[in-house]
């Protein structure tokens, strides 16, 4: 008799399968979808120019099917961290989201016209959105939340020197070795190289020896910081040998038990993160048309609707980060922003190098002075900011204002 109670609560227990595909999720994935074969089937009636309320109108729905679905990856890109924990649920989001960007530019380069700039603006562009947007507002509202917010300054650090040399070879080296802000097909290769090795033996750090260097240094109630096996781990071993020498041993037993236990949910998750995912970028093409449309009409800048993209294809992990430092998780801020320019950095520059040698395109990434300029000061805002034993509102403000000049000077 003892036992049909838990076997009668045993058989309603909601499947793995029904717990991820809730109604919110279906409702994400059909409007999503839907809204791009909708697109798609009605063919050149959205085909620019449009009548000035139909471009409002079909721009207004596009950028709100958008959100509904970046809100639905937020969604499952927590449940994954939950799970996995730092910083390997970061992970998941922050390659999921670079890897489809790297696909989009690669589409627009293997595309009719010329696209010789488009890497090199769209890596500027997300550049002064994460590292000055999108931390700056993380760090504005936690600061005015929560105070002074104590960082993993050794994690932090190693974002910081990769991102120095990788920026440098992506931005400003070739204005310097190479001919008419390209380089050569002979400089190619070697970048190609350096970069790629940079970016892998990052990876392999950062999900190894060194996972101790991308977690919380302060863990509040409810911070993300290790899986659950790993949490056991600590508890019955201690605190001592959590930062000890067998830290590494230990992460990854965790990670494969996690990995083991869980594989149906985790891929499930996964991949239904990925069916969210891709709805934004399939019609962020339809929406860089209307907006080049639109803003062509209203006399703005070019280079505007880059920024506008990828503000929006960023959008995802902004709303996780701000949502983070709301709750007091610095470092997992940190882990998605740095991270994220790391992963764009790492994987645009190669893949849109090797686009270029196989098709004979030539690819312009050298900068302009300003932009230049206003990626070193960002770069060394972010050293100070992150040098601080404690990062404030101040630092956030600071970085917002850097943000701010960027847009000024897109159009001047």
């Amino acid at each position: 008799m003892a036992s049909t109670p838990a076997s009668s609560t045993t058989s309603r227990a909601p499947s793995p399968v029904r717990s991820i595909l809730t109604p919110a999720a279906l409702v994400r994935l059909g409007v999503g979808w839907g809204t791009f074969l909708a697109l798609a089937l009605s063919g050149p009636l959205l085909e620019p120019p449009l009548p000035g309320p139909l471009l409002v109108t079909a721009l207004a729905v596009i950028v709100g099917v958008i959100l509904l679905c970046s809100f639905g990856v937020v969604h499952e890109a927590e449940h994954l961290a939950r799970r996995l924990g730092d910083p390997y649920g970061t992970l998941v989001l922050t390659l999921s989201i670079v890897l489809i960007e790297v696909v989009l530019i690669a589409a627009v380069m293997l595309g009719p016209g010329e696209h010789a700039t488009i890497a090199r603006d769209s890596v500027m562009a997300v550049s002064m959105i994460i590292l000055n947007a999108v931390i700056g507002l993380s760090l504005l509202v936690g600061g005015l939340r929560h105070g002074g917010l104590a960082h993993n300054r050794t994690g932090a650090s190693a974002y910081l020197a990769l991102l120095v040399p990788l920026a440098a070879m992506a931005l400003a080296l070739p204005a310097v070795i190479g001919r008419d802000g390209a380089y050569t097909p002979g400089q190619e290769i070697p970048i190609i190289v350096l970069t790629l090795a940079l970016y892998v033996f990052f990876l392999v750090r950062q999900m190894g020896p060194q996972a101790a260097d991308f977690r919380e240094v302060d863990p509040g109630p409810g911070t993300l910081t290790v899986s659950a096996p790993a949490a056991e781990a600590g508890t019955a071993a201690g605190p001592t040998a959590m930062a000890g020498p067998n830290t590494a041993s230990t992460d990854a037993t965790s990670i494969r038990d996690t990995l083991t236990r869980h594989r149906g949910e985790l891929i499930a998750r996964v991949a239904l993160l990925v069916a969210t995912v891709l709805p934004i970028v399939l019609l962020s093409h339809d929406m860089a048309a209307l907006l080049d449309d639109g803003l062509g009409r209203l006399g703005a800048p070019v280079a505007l609707s880059g920024v506008l993209i990828a503000m929006i294809v960023f959008l995802p992990e902004a709303i996780t980060s701000v949502r983070a430092a709301l709750g007091g998780e610095i470092q997992r801020v940190s882990n998605l922003c740095h991270g994220a320019l790391v992963s764009t950095v790492g994987l645009t520059i190669p893949a849109v190098l090797v686009i270029g040698l196989l098709t004979g395109q030539e690819v312009v990434l050298a900068e302009s002075p300003a932009n230049l300029l206003l990626l070193g000061v960002t770069l060394l805002l972010s050293v100070t900011t992150l040098a601080a034993r404690k990062v404030t509102a101040l630092h956030g403000a600071a970085h917002l204002v850097v943000f701010a000049v960027y847009g000024i000077a897109l159009f001047s």
